[in-house]
């Protein structure tokens, strides 16, 4: 009998496990992060870091910063395709980003931080459309071109630094509405938490509850049926990318403001990789033409806590490079066998 709760999991099943694991690492996290020998449910929890307001305050920052770039990798990886130069696009847009606000490069005037943003927005739109048109409409493989633009955005931003830092605090104009802006709290949440919810909401109805969504969804499946089908592959594909690179452009003001300075040769490195396990984590195929935001915020999430748990337990924080493989190689094999689907399966159809 197909009941509502049972067509819920049966839609959402990837996501609830997901979440269930969750609840178990943090769970866990509650119990071993500062006193393995508690004697109480009450007494681990009041002595837990993980639960202390300066770790929860960190976390949820994190969670912002990487989810909002994980969102647009997320839907990246729906159409069918991947973006290699998140990362290197973030080094590029924070450093472009301070010029605009100190006009100390030759090229790039100074000017306040509210136009400095919709320049900077506007640019990230142009990178996303080369990005689609090179792939969608040119036929360039995804990976040859950001793996281009991985190479050659974090190059050209370190050309324009010479290859050093590059901060705000010569900025010509006033920035404390800037830091409020993107580094203050509304609610007791960091700013980019907040930002991160509400492109949550603008994904969630671009996937879930529109045209567009269907579109990419039927893409992500099987590009030729859906072109024979009226479907404007190449538009949808190339928007795609151009969300992309306008979220790792917001995300890129976060983490610019909350570093206080750009190194490029060092800012964003593996940022697209921790993006693509989120993604891969929360239930993307990397076949494409599956994934939704729900799953997509969980898998970022898990893995954040994963990597805080590591640092409360005292471990080398390379170590959190080890678990963002291990996800993606788990994530990659769940996808490869539909292990999700097995798990789900009614105990009737597998008997039968």
């Amino acid at each position: 009998m197909n009941t509502p709760l049972s067509h819920l999991f049966n839609r959402y099943r990837k996501e609830g496990c997901l979440a269930v694991v969750l609840i178990f690492v943090a769970f866990w996290t509650i119990f071993f992060s500062r006193n393995t020998e508690a004697s109480g449910f009450i007494q681990s929890l009041i002595e837990s870091r993980f639960l202390s307001l300066r770790n929860l305050e960190n976390l949820s920052r994190q969670i912002g910063m990487y989810g909002i770039f994980s969102l647009g990798m997320g839907l990246v990886i729906i159409s069918g395709g991947i973006d290699l130069s998140v990362g290197s696009l973030m080094a590029l847009f924070g450093t472009v980003f301070f010029f605009l606000l100190t006009g100390s490069h030759v090229w790039i005037p100074g000017m306040p931080w509210v136009p400095a943003i919709f320049v900077l927005l506007l640019f990230s739109v142009l990178v996303g459309i080369l990005h689609g048109w090179l792939i969608a409409k040119i036929r360039m493989p995804a990976f040859v071109v950001t793996l281009c633009g991985l190479l050659g955005y974090r190059g050209l931003a370190q050309t324009m630094t010479h290859d050093t830092a590059i901060g705000y605090y010569d900025a010509k104009f006033n920035v404390e509405g800037l830091e409020r802006f993107l580094t203050g709290e509304l609610f007791g949440l960091p700013a980019a938490f907040i930002a991160f919810i509400f492109i949550c909401l603008i994904v969630y109805y671009l996937l879930h509850l529109s045209v567009f969504g269907r579109y990419l969804l039927a893409l992500g499946r099987n590009e030729q049926a859906a072109r024979y089908s009226g479907i404007n592959t190449i538009l949808i594909m190339a928007f795609a990318y151009i969300i992309c690179s306008v979220l790792a452009a917001v995300s890129a003001l976060f983490f610019a403001l909350y570093t206080a300075d750009v190194v490029p040769s060092i800012h964003g490195n593996f940022f697209e990789l921790y993006a693509i396990a989120g993604a891969v984590l929360g239930g993307c195929s990397l076949r494409g033409g599956e994934g939704t935001v729900i799953g997509i915020v969980l898998g970022t999430t898990v893995l954040l806590v994963l990597q805080n748990m590591v640092n409360l337990l005292g471990y080398d924080s390379s170590f959190s490079k080890v678990i963002t493989a291990l996800v993606i190689l788990g994530g990659v094999l769940v996808d490869r066998f539909d292990i999700w689907r097995l798990l789900s399966r009614p105990k009737n159809a597998s008997a039968a």
